[in-house]
């Protein structure tokens, strides 16, 4: 699929190989810098556990300290997990030629959307909707 093949909002420009290509390069960055973060986040959970089996009588603010922490990382795994999930969601829409459509209404999201956002799935007007529910 050509880049200008793929869907763009009305008034907007078609999209060219250029900005497709450096869409596809952010998002190939993003995936090397979240596998990253989840390798140092698990590096961290690993020393969290260890650290918070080891010995019996320890003080009690230490041990919540211990499991903030811990409960801290492994928030950042899962969110880097889901931010992962989804821009290599974005770079296989791109290898399909769907990248831009909409997942709920099938309309285009728009290009000044998806040049700000590159890992979009919705469209605003649905975006929207979804963040009242």
């Amino acid at each position: 699929m050509r880049a200008g093949d793929l869907p763009v909002r009305p008034g907007e420009e078609p999209w060219t190989a250029k900005e497709l290509k450096e869409i596809r390069t952010e998002l190939e960055a993003e995936i090397v810098r979240l596998a990253d973060q989840i390798e140092i986040s698990e590096t961290e959970l690993v020393g969290l556990l260890r650290d918070g089996s080891e010995g019996a009588g320890r003080d009690p603010a230490d041990v919540g300290s211990t499991n903030f922490e811990r409960d801290h990382e492994m928030s950042l795994a899962n969110n880097a997990r889901e931010l992962l999930d989804q821009t290599r969601s974005a770079l296989r829409h791109i290898a399909n030629g769907t990248y831009g459509v909409c997942d709920n209404c099938g309309r285009p999201i728009g290009k000044g959307r998806l040049q700000a956002f590159p890992r979009a799935t919705l469209c605003v007007e649905c975006k929207q909707r979804e963040e009242r529910r």
